[in-house]
């Protein structure tokens, strides 16, 4: 008994150190932590089957398209943050209860559900689902809640072993992971009703990250013409890509640089752009792993939903890295997009589409001056570890 409730115990902290990968990949831990994760990241994205778990459903790279969209990303930083708040004030509730020695808690919460503490785990685990989007961490939420459901069932049993009339009286007054009369409703008092519960939670759950995804495809706001869809950071950059994009693409230094009949996707975003190292390896300053301000960002980046985006260029916007200051100064990241499904439609997001980085150039937009070229490596700044697209 005690090794089962050790290997779900360990179950659950390898599930949260899975879904704080965004916590980790910008601390100086990234390079220890993705020696041993990565290797299982590049093995689900070798299979055609299986390559959907490595990918994101939800923006990461760009700030929220529409208001729903910001609706939700706000609530990802609001479900983990309440979690994990309600989570703490039931462990300190727990743990006042063994110091004083005054039973099992039953008040507060306690006297509603039976474990509040599991729950909260839960809830901020949806809320991490949306921070940090991989089809993964939605897989790994649907296993933690079936390890939630054992360990509530084991301490169950142990507590009517220590407390056998108190408890037992417990149970039939309060539900174990809901009111009682909203768990009588939904059948969760039998076997079957839990089961079907569960299968009906899974695929909520995938099914739901699938048309989050298609959703969010769909309300991008991306610039194409013909074989190239190009993708602004910033909401404020739509004008300006729009009527600048295609003479950008008829420059010089760009044209000499696309390679006929080839596909891509282009990010376009100021010279700054705290995320682009996701993108492509342009430089060891978006290395965010090397930097000294990880708790600022990670910070940020909760507590300030699609503000983090911006938040941590140096300057702002108007900056550029060769010493020139400009607001027409943008920086655009080619990505050559192959392996589509042959006769469809260009798709450079599909998830069997292989991306990888070819140059990247700094134009003033508005004088339509290249000041900058580079050609980059086919991995990011993280290496070959599977990153955001949108």
């Amino acid at each position: 008994m005690a090794r089962s409730k050790a290997v779900l115990s360990g179950a659950i902290v390898l599930y949260f150190v899975i879904c704080l990968e965004i916590l980790i990949m910008i601390s100086p831990f990234a390079g220890f932590f993705y020696s041993a994760f990565n290797p299982f990241l590049l093995g689900l994205a070798k299979y055609p089957a299986t390559r959907w778990l490595s990918s994101f459903f939800f923006v990461h790279l760009i700030a929220p398209p529409n208001g729903f969209l910001q609706f939700l990303r706000i609530m990802g930083s609001v479900f983990f943050l309440t979690g994990l708040v309600v989570f703490l004030v039931c462990a300190l509730q727990v743990y006042a209860s063994k110091f004083l020695k005054t039973g099992p808690a039953l008040n507060a919460l306690y006297s509603v559900i039976r474990h509040p503490q599991y729950l909260s785990l839960a809830v901020s685990g949806i809320g991490l689902a949306i921070l940090w989007p991989r089809f993964l961490v939605v897989v790994l939420w649907i296993g933690m809640v079936l390890v939630y459901y054992l360990l509530a069932k084991d301490e169950e049993r142990r507590m009517l072993k220590q407390f056998p009339e108190s408890y037992q009286k417990y149970m039939e007054t309060s539900g174990m992971f809901f009111p009682k009369r909203i768990e009588q409703s939904l059948g969760f008092s039998t076997t079957g009703g839990r089961v079907g519960l569960f299968v009906l939670l899974s695929s909520v759950a995938i099914g739901g990250a699938f048309l989050l995804r298609d959703y969010t495809i769909t309300h991008l706001p991306l610039w194409s013409e013909s074989n190239v869809a190009v993708l602004p950071i910033m909401p404020q950059d739509e004008p300006m890509l729009e009527h600048r994009m295609a003479d950008i693409l008829n420059l010089e230094e760009v044209k000499s640089k696309l390679h006929g009949g080839e596909s891509y996707l282009v990010y376009f975003m100021p010279p700054n752009y705290v995320m682009q190292g996701l993108i492509g390896d342009t430089g060891g300053d978006w290395q965010l792993y090397k930097q000294h301000h990880t708790i600022s960002m990670i910070t940020d980046f909760i507590l300030h939903p699609s503000g983090h985006l911006a938040g941590h260029m140096h300057g702002g916007a108007s900056h550029s890295e060769n010493g020139m200051e400009s607001a027409t100064v943008r920086r655009l990241i080619f990505v050559a997009v192959s392996g589509e499904t042959p006769g469809k439609k260009f798709d450079p997001f599909a998830v069997n589409a292989i991306r990888k980085p070819e140059f990247m150039i700094d134009v003033d937009v508005h004088d339509l001056k290249v000041l900058a070229s580079k050609d980059l490596p086919i991995e990011t700044a993280w290496g070959k570890v599977p990153t955001p697209t949108f």
